[in-house]
């Protein structure tokens, strides 16, 4: 059975190809959908970005035939614009007023009473309450989750646990490795750590680290030692801190809840490999502009004054580091060390970054489309990491499922040259370890 499928303004600005994502049904855009597309188009955000794409694509299809009647999609489905049905008698009907979200509820119902199979209608939005009206109205609603990757619980962690028999052990602690075979991993992934566990001896354990080239299992031991004056102070520490300094892998994430130390931990290590190893010409570390709670407006003084207030959780990691009391002090010693580079992410479009450690914080408010603007900025020789909190996203259009930094680790986890960690225990504060747990 075909179904019609008609699409929110939410859908579209959120993924202008949304509209190849049902098969072989009917998708229909209703016209007060393209007028609010419209005055998104001139922002010069993302939105803005996809009102215009979606303008591009319909324009595309335009050429195929007239949109009022339909035109056959790709994929085998097929596109209508709605034009003819009067929104204002349905409104009317149930009470409701004129507003662009109502008009939309009475196209479906319209749609709904004219199909011989009304259960194949549905309204498709990422607006809860939408959804919740259409239920009211008996319209079947549903969100948009094609583009969805797994909920941040049931994220790639980059580590497992396993049980290992004590004649194995002996056999990894004496040869330093094991085939993934005879380890029993199972299906692995490139870079993965295993915390290895003794059944007959429960206190004896053993790290191990995939490499992918030669099937094994590596022993790791880490560098407890630490870099900077940072040392790791739990297992998963230990084994980021691996990924960070590791030339050989270009592509790092690291999620973790707040305090977990991801921030603290690039730093040192980005610092550790540009200024001590030299393997980076610079550092280039930067966040994305996007506000907590209510926006405070523009911000006086140059563009390094108005960048200060958003860097500044950089500059406090980095206070911590070389151990200054005034911001003063460290401008004076980030002066001295041309190496260093704190830059807001809006100016990253059209560079080529080659040879750089480059750290993106906060990389959860950040979509699919940046994230791939921003990796594909990456030159010869560079290193990314990408981290940050799916679970403490500020972008009013994303979510848990949907970010770039879910999206990356999703789809990159089984590249041999990226590596990805999920921290578990927060180091900030017992306090601010029990907020993030409980609040």
């Amino acid at each position: 059975m075909i179904k019609t499928y008609i699409l929110d303004t939410n859908v579209l600005l959120h993924d202008p190809l949304s509209i190849h994502s049902f098969a072989e049904n009917k998708v229909v855009i209703p016209a007060v959908v393209l007028e609010e597309i419209d005055t998104k188009k001139r922002l010069t955000d993302e939105i803005g970005r996809n009102a215009r794409e979606v303008g591009r694509l319909l324009d595309k299809l335009r050429e195929t035939g007239k949109l009022h009647a339909g035109v056959p999609l790709e994929n085998g489905g097929r596109l209508m614009v709605e034009l003819n049905h009067k929104a204002a008698d349905q409104l009317e009907k149930h009470g409701l007023e004129k507003t662009n979200d109502n008009r939309i509820l009475a196209i479906a119902l319209n749609l709904k009473e004219e199909s011989d199979h009304p259960e194949s209608v549905v309204l498709v939005t990422k607006d809860a309450l939408l959804r919740v009206k259409a239920d009211a109205l008996y319209i079947k609603a549903e969100d948009f989750l094609t583009d969805r990757v797994a909920q941040f619980d049931h994220i790639y962690k980059g580590y497992s646990e396993l049980y290992l028999d004590s004649e194995l052990m002996d056999e990894l602690y004496e040869k330093k490795s094991l085939s993934i075979k005879d380890a029993g991993t199972g299906e692995t992934y490139p870079h993965h750590f295993y915390l290895f566990k003794d059944p007959a001896q429960p206190s004896r354990s053993a790290l191990g680290m995939v490499d992918e080239r030669s099937q094994r299992v590596n022993l790791f031991l880490g560098d407890s030692d630490g870099i900077w004056g940072i040392r790791p102070r739990n297992v998963q520490q230990r084994m980021a801190m691996e990924l960070l300094t590791r030339k050989d892998i270009p592509l790092v994430t690291l999620v973790g809840k707040a305090g977990t130390g991801k921030t603290l931990l690039s730093l040192a290590c980005g610092m550790f490999l540009t200024e001590d190893v030299q393997a980076y010409k610079k550092l280039l570390v930067t966040r994305p502009v996007v506000p907590v709670g209510k926006d405070i407006g523009y911000l006086p003084g140059e563009k390094d004054e108005k960048l200060r207030p958003w860097m500044q959780p950089i500059y406090d990691n980095l206070e911590f580091l070389f151990n200054t009391k005034k911001d003063t002090e460290l401008e004076d010693i980030l002066a001295g060390m041309s190496s260093v580079q704190v830059e807001a992410l809006t100016y990253i479009r059209g560079r080529s970054i080659p040879d750089q450690y480059i750290i993106i914080d906060e990389a959860q408010n950040l979509t699919k489309h940046e994230v791939k603007t921003i990796i594909t900025r990456v030159g010869e020789g560079s290193k990314i990491v990408l981290m940050g909190d799916p679970k403490q996203i500020d972008h009013p259009y994303l979510d848990e499922y949907t970010n770039g930094l879910s999206y990356v680790i999703e789809r990159m986890k089984h590249v041999t040259i990226s590596g990805h960690m999920k921290f578990e225990k927060g180091e900030r504060s017992s306090l601010a370890q029990l907020a993030a747990d409980l609040l």
